[in-house]
Order: C-alpha cells, then sequence, then structure tokens
C-alpha cells in the first residue's frame, strides 16, 4: 500500500514528537485526565525485536506498555519503571478487501486505520470517545464503543494478536488456541506483555456519514425509556446528559442515535465531500484546532458548566435522520487538540461506571443525584447502554448502562469518589480500569468477579513481576 501525503507528514510529526533514542530517558508522564505525573523510565523501540531486547535489557525493575496517553489516570504510568512507548510500531501488515480483515503493529492508531481504509468503504467495528488510540491499547483496555449494546467490545472482532509475553516468547493467541492467555490480555491493561500487532475485521459501510436521530429527553426516566424502546433499531446509541440538572429534571439528555448512511440516500450538500473522499483514497482525521494553553484552574465550575448545559440542551431539538459527518458523530472532542487542558494545570478524572440492567434506573439516579447535590460540575456526562457481557476476565462491560462523567480535581475529589464507589458497588457495578485514577483495591476485587482467574495466567506468564503499572499495584492486581 503506497503512502499518502497525510500520513508521511503524520511520520514526521511522530518522529518530531518521540525522537529515536534505544535507550530508557525519564520522562514526566501523567494519564489524559492530567491528574498525577510520575517519574517514568521510557524506551520507544522502532522494531519489535528492539521490544524484546528493551524487556531483556534488566535495565529496569518492571515494564508496561503505553499507546497514546489516552488512558485517564495511571494504566499506563509505571512510577520509577520503565514504560515501553511502541508509537512507531504503526505499520500495515496485511489487508483483505474481501472480508475486511486487516493485521497491522501494535502502535498503529484508529485515526490512520480510518485516514486509508474508510474511503475505501471501511470502518473500525468498534470505536471509544476519540480516535487517537493505539490498536494495542484499544485490546489492552478492551474498548467499547456507542454500539455496544448491539456489537459488544473491541475484542469480539479480534481474530489473533501476537503477544510478546514476560519471558521473551512470540505467542500467536486467538479465541481458540492459547485462549486463557487471550482473554487475559483482553482488558488486561498490558500486563500479560506487550501486543506486537493484531489481526482483525474492520466493518463495510458506504459513506463516511451517520444518518442520526436526535430526541430531547425531559428527564432521565424519559432517556432510559426511550434508549431501552428502540435501541436495537440503530447500531449506535449515546445520550448527553445535563449531569448539573436537579428535581423533576434531573438527567435530562439529548439523544443521538444512527446507523451508517447509504451513500445514494445522502443530500446533494454533503455527496460532494464524500466523492471528493473516494477520489483521494485518504481522508484527515488530524485535529482542526490546537488549545495551547491551560485554561485557569476552576474555569470549568458549576457556574460555566450549568450555563454551558443550559444553552445546549436548549439549542437541540427532536429531529430525525440527519446526516452527520463520521467524526462529529463519534469524536466531537478530536476536533480540538489537548482539549484536557480546558481543567487546567489541576487536571480532572473520568469517572466511568457500569450498572447492571436490574439496578440500573435507581443507581443512575442516585448517583447523578449526588453529583448534583455535590456542586462538581461534569463538563461531560455521557450515557450508553451495554449489551452482555464478554469473556474478557477484567473486561468492564455487564449487561446494563454505563455512565462516564469528567470530574475537575479539587480539594475533597478522593473521598467523593470513594463515596461514589460504594454506591456503584451497592448497585452490582464496577468502575473502568482505563479511565480509573482513585479505585481502592478492596472495591476493586469486589467489582471484577474473575481477577483471581486473572492473576492466576498473570503469575504463570509473568512469575518473576517483570510486567507491573503503577494502577496494577495501586489495585494489587500484581504484587
Amino acid at each position: 500500500m503506497r503512502d499518502e501525503p497525510e500520513r508521511v507528514i503524520e511520520e514526521r510529526r511522530l518522529k518530531a514528537e518521540f525522537p529515536m533514542n534505544p535507550a530508557f530517558s525519564t520522562q514526566s508522564l501523567f494519564g489524559w485526565g492530567r491528574y498525577r505525573a510520575e517519574s517514568c523510565h521510557v524506551c520507544r523501540p522502532e522494531k519489535r525485536s528492539e521490544v524484546a531486547a528493551a524487556l531483556a535489557s534488566g535495565l529496569q525493575p518492571s515494564y508496561i506498555p503505553r499507546g497514546l496517553g489516552r488512558s485517564y489516570g495511571d494504566a499506563s504510568l509505571n512510577e520509577n519503571g520503565g514504560v515501553i512507548w511502541p508509537v512507531r510500531l504503526n505499520r500495515f501488515i496485511s489487508f483483505d478487501n474481501a472480508t475486511g480483515e486487516l493485521e497491522c503493529e501494535c502502535g498503529t492508531s484508529l485515526a490512520e486505520i480510518i485516514q486509508y481504509f474508510l474511503p475505501r468503504g471501511w470502518f473500525l467495528p468498534v470505536s471509544p470517545g476519540t480516535k487517537f488510540v493505539t490498536v494495542g491499547g484499544a485490546i489492552a483496555a478492551d474498548i467499547h464503543g456507542k454500539n455496544h449494546h448491539r456489537d459488544g467490545t473491541f475484542s469480539n472482532f479480534v481474530l489473533s494478536l501476537e503477544l510478546l509475553t514476560p519471558a521473551g516468547e512470540r505467542l500467536r493467541c486467538t479465541p481458540a488456541s492459547h485462549s486463557e492467555i487471550f482473554w487475559a490480555t483482553v482488558g488486561g491493561m498490558g500486563l500479560t506483555g506487550v501486543i506486537l500487532s493484531a489481526r482483525f475485521r474492520l466493518r463495510r459501510v458506504d459513506s463516511a456519514y451517520v444518518f442520526v436521530d436526535y430526541y430531547k429527553a425531559a428527564n432521565l426516566a424519559d432517556a432510559m425509556t426511550n434508549m431501552e424502546a428502540s435501541d436495537e433499531r440503530y447500531d449506535y446509541s449515546v445520550a448527553w446528559i445535563d449531569a448539573l440538572a436537579t428535581g423533576k429534571t434531573l438527567g435530562r439528555s439529548i439523544l443521538m442515535r444512527g446507523n451508517h448512511a447509504p451513500a445514494a440516500e445522502l443530500p446533494a450538500r454533503v455527496r460532494h465531500w464524500q466523492s471528493e473522499m473516494a477520489n483521494n483514497g485518504a481522508v484527515s482525521t488530524r485535529p482542526k484546532w490546537n488549545l495551547l494553553a491551560d485554561f485557569p484552574s476552576g474555569a470549568l465550575n458549576a457556574l460555566t458548566v450549568k450555563a454551558f448545559n443550559a444553552a445546549y440542551f436548549a439549542l437541540h431539538r427532536t429531529t430525525a435522520r440527519q446526516p452527520v459527518n463520521f467524526e462529529k458523530f463519534f469524536y466531537p472532542l478530536d476536533a480540538l487538540d489537548n482539549w484536557n487542558r480546558m481543567y487546567g494545570k489541576r487536571g480532572f478524572v473520568q469517572y466511568q461506571i457500569a450498572l447492571p440492567q436490574a439496578s440500573g434506573r435507581e443507581g443512575l439516579r442516585a448517583v447523578l443525584d449526588r453529583l448534583a447535590r455535590s456542586g462538581r460540575a461534569s463538563f461531560l456526562a455521557v450515557l450508553k447502554r451495554f449489551g452482555e457481557s464478554g469473556p474478557g476476565l477484567l473486561s468492564f462491560p455487564l449487561r446494563g448502562y454505563t455512565l462516564a462523567l469528567d470530574i475537575p480535581a479539587g480539594r475533597g475529589l478522593a473521598p467523593f469518589l470513594y463515596e461514589l464507589d460504594r454506591m456503584t458497588l451497592d448497585y452490582g457495578g464496577r468502575v473502568y480500569l482505563a479511565k480509573d485514577a482513585i479505585l481502592r483495591p478492596e472495591d476493586f476485587a469486589a467489582m471484577y468477579p474473575r481477577l483471581d482467574d486473572f492473576r492466576s495466567i498473570q503469575r504463570k506468564l509473568d512469575p518473576k513481576r517483570l510486567f507491573s503499572s503503577s494502577l496494577a499495584r495501586r489495585l494489587k492486581i500484581v504484587g
């Protein structure tokens, strides 16, 4: 596959941002929430063989792989330890245009896949709220998207992965071969080894647009009733929630549900862009704007967020079959590079929970009520439905609902989130490890019933405890 100009630009950017240095360099790293920085020793391999060399070097007490840094807490941090940062391992290995099966290296980003394969009629089978995630990170966090109620997590589409184990062995794992290791690696947050490459299925689409139905829900009950009654008719379903609304309007929402749009049914005003993208053979996935400086700490407070929420809710109306570009529907925040700077130098925590169907309504109402009464402003609050749980031992989804909240860091944040953790447990739910920065080990163990199975497999793979992370030690996943 020939290089396109956009890919050349991206490779130059990566080389400038991540200069070649086969040795470990000490850097201060943080998760996307910028909540807490840690000193780590970073190595950036350019070849898969260099990953094995780094692990065999004995230069660091432990190692954890890191993708593009979009996990929010300390999942890809390793204080005073090694971080393997394989962003240069981003090569496409093979592609079958008949089946949509793509094999690529672990550092390939979802943005790169979209850039080259969307003009050819293929899209990601599952995507989170940002396309700036590597394939290795997508598997390690077993990412989910707006279509979980129908398609499940990313791992449902993974046919095989090549894992470099802590012992230096390269294993080809599939759901049928080395299956225990496969399902421990899926959602295993990088603790079973380094995913060197993966083969997975893309989804055939006819255009870069989604036909979206918008619905203004007066409160949480209205939103959930509508989602449960009609979501099976949609590939994608998500709700923006006003997390500061109280009383009868608690949980008022904008529901956005859609299906991929056939190109022939697109209005004339967008057909030209669709044709131009197909003719160019590539689509730009770069952010349109860049936030160059931090907002003042506290700029996103209860007053400013309440005003924004009121305006956002008022501007939307109930409409059907609106053609929406994939960027706007799937990745609205990706348009602004470094948008996390809006929370200032103190950063923020994204708190995401899953609640089972039976207790979901009551649990979500309790959590939203507690958040509103706390006065803590969540600039972003997103509600989605989950389908059945997958086989991943530490995978996050369970059948029911998931709520994600962005909460600015400030005084009393940890005790407040501990309270939400206990509420989540009381309703039979769990917290997402890819977003977590606060959870305590006893609460984590209660939320993930297959933790002991994961530990057993991880210990067999890594008896010398070569793989660890700040999250893994905080939650006592590994010794």
